[in-house]
């Protein structure tokens, strides 16, 4: 899809993402039913109406909304009905202000996702997880293998759309094709009468966009794993001949047990792939802040740079708390992407290390020619900072006509940093301005030389 985020002046606004929470297995756990509320008529057309009483006094009753004593009052209140005319559950909870008009709505949404969700043969829904502008996702049971697991249902409303049904199955067969510990599992995808769904791997954890929400700023060595473990991740993909083209922090899920598992290769490509390259050439596809300049022109020849920028936007949002580039609009984003100058991460967050900071800046070089080229790369270069060394491929670049400066720690101590140019024109290396004067007071000692020589 284009264009999947609109962005905010304030990134943590940014809407709640999807997450496939914990989430106990209620079958084995005894529960009392709450009770039904009987039908005002019992034809065969109010056969659905009773129903969805039925689905909405057991949600209403399992949120703590009402308790099951009052949910009988209500039952007994339809049976009465008001002037002859027959009254929903929903009427009667509005009506005895248990719940308000806006919470209905969200449960009529709520009920009639796990209505189309129960369609699907050999799985139990549990509960509904969440829901995009692309998908709704709930967790289930996969009755034949007594696991957990997560489905992903395409909306109603695109289930009749050839090529939103493409690009749905396109993201199943992708993630089919790759098998790697840091990346979400594809299980199964088909269609269940006129509902399309995709049964993949169940997280159980939050992700690295919940991360920065909770904590600000992600720890750099916290980071720095969480980095390494989703470019191996890249490096599998790429190395199977896809490029994912949406790397984000929401796309990013963590298990309670600290591993990371990229997800939703909804925009995933063949790396390959001229026929659909071409097809969609000079269009934009991925989100406005992680975006790289190479989507954003539309180009044709996609590689993995172009994930490796993604992720490297990703990498500066976990370590600052800020995305690269801000906006009001898309458009303004993604321009800034283009054009505008990057401050460096460690400005923004000095007590971030000079060789992380240094790996960023390359991840997120404009030309992806000046990037890492695959992940293999970048992978290195992470052990290296890991360990307390200099990265190998990611270079400082060096600029003879500026003033070195130093950082200065809180305890006052100088820490002398990679020799670098940033944005502001400004160098963190005292050495360079020493050379620059043994340089100096040289050339003018041979200038002097010559004028003796000349004169003699």
């Amino acid at each position: 899809m284009p264009v999947t985020q609109q962005p905010s002046n304030d990134n943590a606004r940014d809407p709640k993402p999807i997450r496939l929470a914990d989430e106990a297995d209620s079958s084995s756990l005894p529960a009392a039913q709450p009770p039904t509320p009987a039908p005002a008529n019992p034809s065969e057309g109010s056969k659905s109406g009773s129903n969805l009483d039925t689905m909405l006094g057991k949600i209403v009753v399992e949120r703590g909304l009402i308790s099951p004593d009052e949910l009988e009052q209500c039952a007994e209140r339809i049976r009465e009905k008001s002037g002859g005319v027959a009254l929903t559950l929903a009427e009667v909870l509005v009506e005895r202000e248990f719940i308000t008009k806006k919470q209905l709505d969200r449960f009529r949404s709520d009920l009639e996702a796990v209505k189309t969700s129960q369609q699907i043969p050999g799985y139990r829904i549990i509960r509904k997880l969440g829901a995009g502008a692309m998908a709704t996702v709930f967790l289930a049971k996969q009755l034949s293998l007594d696991r957990l697991v997560a489905i992903k249902v395409l909306p109603k409303k695109f289930s009749t759309n050839p090529n939103f049904i493409e690009r749905f199955y396109k993201e199943g067969r992708a993630a089919a094709k790759l098998n790697h510990n840091n990346i979400v599992a594809a299980y199964d995808v088909g269609q269940a009468g006129e509902h399309h769904y995709f049964v993949m791997e169940y997280v159980d954890g939050d992700t690295v966009y919940d991360r920065i929400v909770a904590r600000k700023r992600v720890p750099e060595r916290e980071a720095l794993e969480i980095i390494k473990q989703v470019g191996a991740a890249l490096l599998h993909a790429h190395e199977m001949g896809f490029v994912h083209r949406d790397i984000k922090p929401k796309n990013i899920m963590m298990t309670t047990s600290g591993t990371a598992k990229l997800a939703d290769l909804g925009l995933a490509r063949g790396i390959s792939d001229k026929e659909a390259a071409e097809a969609e050439s000079g269009r934009a596809f991925g989100t406005p802040y992680y975006i790289s300049p190479e989507q954003i022109r539309g180009s044709v020849d996609i590689g993995p740079p172009a994930d490796l920028y993604g992720l490297g936007a990703t990498f500066y949002h976990m370590v600052t708390g800020k995305v690269p580039y801000d906006g009001t609009t898309p458009s303004q984003v993604m321009h800034k992407h283009l054009k505008a100058p990057l401050v460096p991460p460690d400005h923004l967050n000095p007590q971030i290390s000079a060789g992380t900071a240094l790996i960023i800046e390359t991840m997120l070089k404009k030309d992806a020619r000046d990037r890492y080229q695959d992940a293999r790369q970048l992978l290195r270069d992470i052990d290296l900072v890991l360990n307390g060394q200099d990265p190998e491929f990611a270079k400082p670049q060096l600029d003879l006509s500026t003033i070195a400066t130093t950082v200065t720690g809180a305890s006052g101590s100088t820490t002398p940093r990679p020799v670098r140019k940033d944005p502001a024109g400004r160098m963190s290396n005292p050495m360079l301005l020493v050379l620059a004067v043994v340089a100096t007071i040289s050339v003018v000692v041979n200038i002097v030389l010559g004028i003796l020589l000349v004169t003699q």
